[in-house]
């Protein structure tokens, strides 16, 4: 692992002058952020030695490195998913790249349904905490080069830069919620039991993605910022299905707003 992922970021710092600090992950439907970006490199994933390639719609599959302000930065447009067939390896393995650049912070974006009632269609939910209902991705011989075995999880979600988006949010009267993420693998949508066994455990939201990212990067010792776009909600007394289509649609409604949320963080 250690030497793939040295090979992989020594082919990327071949084809770009970036060097990034900070790292964007886009999820479901939020590839317009990279329009906030002074773009000077793209590489396609599939270009790229050792990376996987993004097979969900709405993920385009390129790395861009460019610059927000005088910040530098990579930006992933689609991510990698445990219920694409990856490993937990694989699915992460664009965050240890990251840090083998020199990126020392990382901010997660995703499409998450809510199981909080007082949530809506469009909100932007900043996590503070998560749930991992999916296996962990540092199980497996640990690299003591990589982070230590037993990491700390309990202050992952960094809250200087939690505090400083409710900051920006308040001055750009953008409404925000802060709350709890649990992750699934997927790719099937929850049963009515779930969601609400996910709200008796002490979730807001739930998603397929994002946590095993937040827990490399946090074994890495890198900084966290994290955030959801409330792409549908359940309702026990009016349940209905959920397709990924509906998701993407309801991203479409928050998605300009945490964009620019993110790129103020960034500057």
């Amino acid at each position: 692992m250690y030497d793939k992922i040295n090979q992989t970021a020594e082919y990327i710092k071949q084809h770009t002058a970036i060097k990034p600090t900070t790292a964007v992950i886009l999820g479901s439907g939020l590839g317009n952020f990279a329009d906030n970006i002074e773009i000077e490199t793209r590489i396609a994933y599939k270009d790229i030695p050792n990376f996987p390639l993004s097979t969900v719609k709405g993920h385009k599959g390129e790395l861009l490195f460019g610059k927000i302000g005088d910040k530098q930065l990579v930006c992933m447009q689609g991510r990698f998913h445990y219920y694409e067939g990856y490993s937990m390896q694989q699915v992460t393995f664009p965050i240890r790249v990251f840090k083998a650049l020199g990126v020392e912070l990382l901010i997660v974006t995703n499409a998450s349904g809510a199981v909080n009632p007082a949530y809506q269609v469009g909100d932007i939910m900043l996590i503070n905490d998560h749930i991992n209902l999916m296996p962990n991705p540092l199980i497996g011989p640990n690299d003591e080069r990589l982070g230590t075995r037993f990491p700390s999880m309990s202050t992952i979600y960094d809250k200087k830069l939690l505090q400083q988006a409710h900051e920006i949010a308040k001055a750009k009267n953008i409404k925000l919620q802060e709350g709890v993420y649990v992750g699934t693998s997927g790719p099937s949508f929850e049963t009515p039991a779930e969601y609400k066994f996910f709200r008796t455990i002490g979730a807001d939201t739930v998603g397929m993605s994002t946590v095993p990212e937040v827990i490399v990067a946090s074994h890495s010792q890198m900084r966290v910022f994290g955030m959801s776009v409330i792409s549908n909600v359940f309702k026990e007394t009016d349940i209905a299905d959920c397709t990924h289509e509906e998701v993407l649609q309801g991203v479409a409604k928050a998605g300009n707003l945490m964009s620019e949320l993110v790129k103020d963080l960034i500057a």
